[in-house]
């Protein structure tokens, strides 16, 4: 090669180079500058938004007054069209529920979390032009005070469709000088596309060999130190895959392994009769041995799943279930529940079956079961029964001892002052035994109100009503010894179907206990949220000594407690409560940081 053409090529690289580095700059440049603009449109139309709802927000009910005033509502219908970038401007709460949204089908909803601009405006060149050709929103944000507390915040959302035209229509410019640049730089470099060339070729045929599975692919590139050193990334490459293609098999393996062990016969047939696949409990079940025996052809005419694959198979449909009578090697016939399920394809073509084949002596063991619980449940009822009986006795021992009581005391006063002490030794031993009579009678009233079925009386309950009514018992006996008690239940919370009487007794339960965890104040917070499309979650949670771990599965056991003047049968009263309105209970807790407890109910 002459030296002119190493200067033309060179200097064709430069001048490129150059083009490309200038363009870019500019680029950048525009992007800051148009994600600057919009931030500033944003901004405003924020401040906007604050201005007029400032005044809403020092209402006494803030949250309806905001969605209310009409000045609001009229910026937020017209903030659409202020600016093409501009998507959406709305007003949330500070959980980020929208109390007022310029599209207002979307008020009372949960608002996704969006980045900010201005964060994209500090951040690196690469971010922000990928921000850019994305479909990304991002958000200008205010936030709403009252006094000195956040309760919300204005959040206007744009879009990177403007910035991204005035991008494009600056690109032209850069792209005509780019292209002439190259078109002169292809003509001069002509005579050095063989030797340029030849190493992209050389790479172009180790990819292809490295897609065909030959993972020992090496490059015979030049021997400069780019290209040498691109030669070894490639063999690292090719070394990578073959470690990767070695555990993906390891892991193809340990599900194998896992499905061969399971109890369940499993196989695959395909769409030809072949077994592709059959666990060990399968090929236990499977009566033939041999070459070419894996096929349903090779089952025995009057064999049952012979005539269950193949007609699977011919009409290329599920069939099952159907109890089948198997039998393990020379062991004697087992009744099996076996389904047959057609397999196919992305495009719905026909590729094979999955047969699954269930012991049912597992469903008899479910049975077996079942009879236990039914037995456990007529014993409950025979304890409560004799617990019941046992009250009788309690009750008259009661009687007794105060009639015992009331001779001692005539008996005294006919004896005179010498029998004081003989007579109070008696009432003594009466009273350890009433002590004693009333602590067992405590027992089992427990016993008989855990056990005793309740008569449900369900209706529709408003849980912001329900916790109102919590906190007016509560706030009265423990705002004196510092606790605040809290009630957030936004009006959108469905109601719930349950027995007033019975939740608000477990309620009261649970706030009961929160207050006595929190022996130096705090703070109890009673909260309710729609949960999913069926349930509505509310939540008892205290800032106390929180529970120890080795306590948390005791809690809701009858006659557990730590306290030591405790029953042990409030929480389990809880338990059961939510057990019988078809909700669930759940407890989390940190020891020095408090409790939550999370309660789940059906709505109405």
């Amino acid at each position: 090669m002459s030296l002119r053409a190493r200067q033309v090529a060179g200097v064709t690289l430069v001048v490129g180079f150059a083009v490309v580095a200038m363009g870019a700059i500019h680029l950048l440049w525009i992007t800051r500058f148009s994600l600057e603009e919009s931030a500033a449109r944003g901004e405003l139309l924020a401040r906007t938004v604050f201005e007029q709802a400032a005044v809403a927000a020092s209402n006494p009910e803030p949250y309806a007054a905001l969605q209310t005033d009409r000045g609001i509502r009229s910026i937020l219908n017209s903030g659409l069209a202020y600016s093409p970038d501009v998507t959406y401007v709305a007003i949330t709460d500070a959980q980020g529920f929208a109390i007022a949204h310029s599209s207002p089908a979307l008020e009372g909803e949960r608002l996704p979390t969006q980045a900010l601009l201005g964060d994209l405006i500090r951040s690196g060149w690469w971010e922000q032009l990928r921000a850019v050709y994305s479909d990304r929103t991002f958000e200008v944000r205010e936030r709403l005070l009252q006094g000195s507390d956040e309760f919300g915040s204005i959040r206007v959302g744009l879009s990177m469709l403007l910035v991204r035209q005035q991008l494009r229509s600056a690109t032209r410019p850069v792209l005509v000088t780019l292209i002439a640049a190259l078109v002169l730089a292809t003509a001069i470099s002509g005579l050095l596309a063989q030797r340029l060339l030849r190493p992209i070729h050389v790479l172009r045929a180790g990819l292809s060999r490295l897609g065909r599975g030959e993972l020992d692919v090496t490059l015979d590139l030049p021997s400069d130190p780019e290209f040498g050193d691109l030669g070894r990334s490639f063999k690292a490459i090719g070394e990578e895959l073959a470690t990767t293609r070695s555990q993906l098999a390891g892991q193809s393996a340990r599900v194998a392994s896992i499905v061969d062990r399971l109890e369940d016969a499993v196989g695959v047939v395909g769409p030809g009769g072949d077994v592709l696949f059959a666990n060990r409990a399968l090929q236990a079940l499977w009566p033939v041995d041999g070459e070419g025996a894996r096929r349903v052809g090779a089952l025995p005419q009057d064999h049952p799943l012979r005539a269950l694959l193949r007609r699977s198979l011919d009409e290329q449909r599920s069939d099952g279930p159907a109890t089948i009578p198997l039998s393990r090697g020379d062991g004697p016939p087992v009744d099996y529940l076996v389904t047959a399920t057609a397999i196919t394809d992305e495009s719905g073509a026909f590729i094979g079956v999955t047969l699954l084949a269930r012991d049912m002596a597992y469903a008899d063991e479910v049975e077996s079961t079942v009879r236990y619980s039914q037995k456990l449940a007529a014993l409950g009822r025979l304890l409560a029964g004799v617990a019941h009986e046992v009250k009788n006795p309690l009750n008259a021992m009661t009687i007794h001892l105060e009639l015992l009581r009331a001779k001692l005391v005539a008996l005294e006063q006919a004896m005179g002052e010498g029998s004081h002490g003989q007579v109070s030794a008696v009432a003594h031993h009466a009273s350890v035994i009433e002590r004693e009579i009333r602590r067992l009678d405590d027992v089992v009233q427990g016993f008989l109100r855990f056990s005793r079925p309740d008569e449900l009386d369900l209706a529709t309950v408003r849980v912001g009503d329900l916790l109102t009514d919590v906190r007016r018992v509560i706030e009265p006996e423990w705002a004196p010894q510092g606790i605040r008690v809290t009630v957030d239940c936004p009006r959108d919370v469905p109601s719930v179907r349950a027995d007033r009487g019975m939740l608000q007794q477990a309620l009261l339960n649970l706030a009961l206990n929160a207050c006595q965890a929190m022996p130096r104040g705090g703070t109890l917070a009673l909260q309710a949220r729609a949960h999913g499309d069926r349930m509505v979650e509310v939540r008892v949670a205290d800032t106390g000594v929180g529970i120890p771990p080795e306590h948390l599965e005791k809690i809701f056991n009858l006659y557990f407690t730590t306290k030591n003047d405790g029953s042990g049968i409030g929480l389990s009263m809880v338990y059961r409560t939510l057990q019988l309105l078809n909700g669930s209970i759940e407890v989390e807790s940190t020891v020095g940081r408090g409790t939550v407890m999370r309660l789940l109910l059906p709505r109405a």
